[in-house]
């Protein structure tokens, strides 16, 4: 650290330069915070179970494909199973086809097994004994500014009612929170009464989307999983049991595979910083060869060289990768609120800054090798005569 003058000497040596990389750099790890915390939300839309001890049962075809309700009561028989109920995606939108939310019809019981599910008693009540009664999170009450007692409109193709109309009407008779912060997204939906939507709809009556399954004891998941399928064996209605996470996985897998999206920008916007970051620090070092050749003159050795050069682009790049991921925390909380509930994130977490150092450091040591090694080279007589 005794050399740092020098390094921070050979940063200021093009200030505008510098400066024009520094905000390049910091636009990139800004795109890093801020798509991680996309990532994020997303990976723990399909990891909401807060003590693994949820499972749910699916057709073997998808989850697209009903199951009859009559296995309910078969399912609850097995050994292991504390509880089960049950729910269908509904699929609906708000008016225009642009508001579109998790909207699923599901009994009273089905709240019993989500405890992480903050809902005042008297609005339970009411769900219970409001034939249209829905209830939504918080956050998506807030978008949409809904009240307790309001008229929700969802509109629903692949759902007519016996009336012939597509529209659903529900009453809003209670908002429910998650007070876990990871878990804010499960605040994006709207559940409604299961016995409404089954007596009004035009087919499907007495079939279920998925079951969903509350274990007495986690450990015996894989034995309870395998005698719920067991029960559907060689039957036009076969069934998969799996994890709540694995299930919810899958559940945003059928949209896109947001790892994979985010990742491929991320790996574009880092190619280009490669790119940009190796030019810079390859000029810089071609500048000062005249330098360098004084250096090693007055005793500093090639490793001397060498470290110098790699902590200059070292040093660039943390620069740059700590402002970018304070500007994206920042942000975050002000982008969700812009996009709503269409784009779910995260705060950004130690691991994400973790993350980012350490893409920094690589990509400092990636862009300052060849410099470097071009400076330790450097023959003494060579650098004085480039003067």
């Amino acid at each position: 650290m005794k050399y740092l003058h020098l390094v921070s000497a050979a940063l200021l040596w093009r200030k505008v330069r510098t400066a024009f990389t520094l905000i390049s750099v910091v636009a990139a790890f800004l795109v890093f915070g801020l798509l991680e915390s996309v990532r994020s939300a997303f990976v723990a839309g399909g990891e909401t179970v807060t003590r693994g001890d949820r499972l749910i049962t699916v057709s073997k075809v998808g989850f697209i494909t009903s199951l009859p309700r009559k296995l309910q009561p078969r399912i609850q028989a097995i050994p292991g199973v504390a509880r089960v109920s049950y729910e269908n995606w509904f699929g609906g939108f708000y008016r225009d086809p642009k508001n579109f939310f998790a909207s699923e019809a599901v009994p009273d019981s089905f709240l019993d097994l989500y405890p992480e599910w903050h809902l005042p008693a008297d609005q339970r009540l009411a769900f219970r004994n409001t034939r249209t009664a829905a209830i939504v999170g918080e956050t998506l009450a807030r978008k949409y500014n809904w009240k307790l007692g309001e008229r929700i409109p969802l509109t629903a193709a692949e759902f007519p009612q016996k009336n012939g109309s597509n529209t659903w009407t529900f009453e809003l008779v209670g908002i429910y929170r998650v007070t876990d912060r990871k878990l804010k997204s499960e605040e994006n939906e709207l559940f409604f009464n299961w016995d409404y939507f089954d007596q009004a709809r035009q087919s499907g009556t007495d079939s279920v989307g998925w079951f969903v399954i509350k274990l007495a004891d986690r450990a015996r998941a894989d034995r309870v999983a395998r005698q719920i399928d067991a029960l559907s064996a060689n039957s036009d209605h076969e069934t998969r049991t799996q994890s709540e996470q694995s299930f919810n996985a899958a559940l945003v897998g059928q949209f896109a595979d947001v790892g994979l999206i985010t990742r491929s920008i991320m790996a574009a916007v880092f190619f280009t910083l490669l790119i940009l970051t190796g030019n810079t620090m390859a000029q810089a070092v071609r500048e000062r060869i005249p330098e360098l050749a004084v250096l090693k003159t007055v005793g500093f050795s090639n490793r001397n060289v060498l470290t110098l050069v790699l902590t200059e682009s070292v040093l660039l790049l943390l620069t740059g990768g700590v402002l970018g991921l304070m500007v994206a925390t920042m942000l975050v909380g002000g982008v969700r609120s812009a996009v709503g509930n269409d784009i779910p994130m995260l705060p950004l977490t130690g691991a994400t800054w973790l993350k980012g150092m350490e893409l920094a450091i690589a990509i400092g040591l990636s862009v300052g090798a060849l410099p470097a090694l071009r400076g330790m080279r450097l023959r003494i007589i060579d650098g004085l005569a480039a003067r």
